[in-house]
């Protein structure tokens, strides 16, 4: 099964590339919407929609969200939504049950999807590792499609003509982020003696290995064998040591930026 990911600056094109992805064969219970809780989703969405509550934080999948779409679990991608509040982004809608599968805890879908072997496939094969990607797109009030297609053909041609609608590839928003923050890391590392321009890859895939949901509160030591079996050599760096730091600083951050209060959560069970 392989995921198919794109990047819209609003909700009606990504759900008019949802629609496209149907047609060109990915099956509707495959395809998610992730899309800021803001007044255009208010009125585009047009469709019933269910709170989803949030325990665990901190958990498994780094406390994103909690579980499931609970009533609207059984719904597929045109006819329910959930509203999802997520720490470091705010309120998200999320059409189609990938959406709470992707932000869910414990990394398998929970809920209403709970039991069924489809969607505990798609919730571990879901690209956890692009997750920060996601969410920066979110926080910039953009919307993410995601789906899944049995047969390589039929992924390649919805990635193609993803790209032909006008999304982002997840690499483009990658570097994109990355170029936000790399004056202030520069200069960070710089401070603290090192060479950025020798080290910059090493420094950035300590702080991207930082924000995988598997590790994010979690010390380099607490995962150090998990990152040496992931990155090798590399793990064992300076520069990338320096790296994990920072992307465990950046996280808490963001997370204290964009926090979820008990005022945002009523304000958008009231839009719901």
């Amino acid at each position: 099964m392989e995921s198919i990911v794109g990047i819209f600056n609003s909700m009606a094109d990504a759900k008019r590339a949802a629609a496209m992805l149907r047609t060109l064969g990915v099956s509707e219970n495959r395809i998610t919407v992730l899309s800021p809780h803001t007044r255009e989703t208010e009125i585009e969405a047009q469709i019933p929609t269910t709170d989803t509550e949030q325990p665990g934080m901190g958990q498994a999948m780094g406390g994103t969200v909690g579980a499931a779409l609970g009533a609207a679990g059984g719904a597929t991608a045109g006819a329910a939504a959930a509203s999802l509040l997520v720490p470091g982004v705010g309120p998200v809608i999320a059409l189609g049950i990938l959406g709470a599968a992707l932000f869910g805890a414990g990394g398998a879908v929970a809920g209403a999807a709970a039991g069924n072997a489809m969607e505990k496939t798609m919730a571990d094969g879901l690209p956890h590792d692009e997750l920060y990607v996601y969410e920066d797109a979110l926080r910039r009030g953009r919307s993410v499609v995601i789906a899944f297609a049995d047969d390589h053909q039929i992924a390649e041609n919805a990635r193609a003509e993803l790209a032909r609608a006008g999304a982002e590839s997840v690499d483009a928003a990658r570097d994109e982020w990355w170029i936000g923050l790399r004056d202030a890391e520069r200069e960070h590392y710089i401070s603290q003696g090192g060479d950025f321009s020798l080290d910059e890859a090493k420094y950035r895939l300590g702080f991207e290995a930082a924000l995988h949901p598997a590790r994010r509160g979690k010390s380099g030591p607490e995962v150090a064998a998990a990152l040496q079996q992931r990155y090798g050599a590399d793990s064992a760096s300076e520069a990338f040591r320096q790296g994990y730091e920072r992307g465990q600083r950046y996280q808490v951050l963001i997370v204290e930026t964009y926090k979820v209060t008990p005022e945002s959560e009523k304000s958008s069970r009231r839009a719901a």
